[in-house]
């Protein structure tokens, strides 16, 4: 094995990835999140050969799992009412995302915006399903990244 403190590394689009590397990420996704016990299983669920899945383990990665900490802004646009904040934070704890700053503005026409920056290196999920789960709240009207990246 190459020592890896040597490589060079490279960020590619995922549909670039050889069918076998795409499902490497598949088993290794359905390993980290218990859907299957063993690599068997996981390989035999995607469609996969152990020893592509070997070959391809430790050399793809998501892209999410290699930044280790990670900053997050959020612009949030949001309905005046009572407890929205509360709501809107209560979401943001529930997905494992640590509030750095808030920002609120003073209400205009029932409206206000929020920006969030948050410390997202706990976080349960995938940033698209956050941003999902802030837009599906009943008082937010949009809610959107405005810049991401490392400490």
């Amino acid at each position: 094995m190459k020592n890896v403190a040597n490589q060079r590394y490279y960020l590619v689009r995922e549909d670039v990835l050889t069918d076998a590397m795409q499902k490497t990420l598949e088993a290794k996704q359905l390993l980290q999140k218990g859907s299957v016990t063993s690599i068997w299983d996981a390989v035999k669920e995607v469609d996969l050969s152990r020893s592509a899945f070997y070959k391809y383990r430790d050399a793809v990665f998501p892209f999410h799992s290699i930044v280790q900490e990670r900053i997050l802004t959020v612009f949030i646009q949001l309905q005046d009412r009572k407890g929205t904040l509360a709501k809107l934070l209560e979401t943001v704890s529930d997905a494992h995302c640590n509030v750095l700053t808030i920002h609120q503005t003073i209400p205009i026409q029932g409206r206000a915006n929020v920006t969030l920056s948050l410390d997202v290196t706990s976080m349960s999920n995938e940033l698209d399903e956050l941003i999902r789960s802030l837009n599906h709240l009943e008082f937010i009207e949009s809610a959107e990244v405005i810049s991401s990246g490392a400490f």
